[in-house]
């Protein structure tokens, strides 16, 4: 699933270890809008440190995220995890013409001569 987002929040990096080694996670906060509602979801990035060091509050970001839910001793937990993060692009300006429209085309020649006010 992939949804457009403004970070609100970064949260405090959580560490430990595993049998398989050291972890690192930490959560990021995005607001969404919804139509005319703005709803915040909750992102971990699981081992990714570049990931949120990139990540500034109050900038636009689209994020690509993997929803899991398990269940441990009869309750259901649900896990967002971001598996890639862009940075919104911005919609370039449009580009200023160096010609003038094609209506209107530079006069040159004899047409040049019936323009030209300059006393000889």
């Amino acid at each position: 699933m992939e949804f457009e987002g403004t970070v609100y929040k970064i949260m405090p990096v959580t560490k430990g270890t595993s049998a398989r080694g050291e972890w690192q996670r930490q959560d990021v906060v995005f607001e969404m809008q919804d139509g005319s509602f703005a709803r915040k979801i909750c992102v971990t990035f699981f081992n990714r440190p570049d990931d949120v060091a990139r990540l500034r509050e109050g900038a636009a970001y689209n994020v690509s995220v993997n929803i899991e839910s398990r269940e441990y001793n009869g309750r259901w937990y649900t896990d967002i995890r971001a598996w890639r993060l862009q940075p919104k692009q911005e919609a370039a300006p449009a580009p200023v013409p160096d010609l003038p429209p094609l209506g209107e085309e530079p006069a040159f020649g004899a047409a040049a001569a019936e323009t030209n006010d300059l006393p000889f």
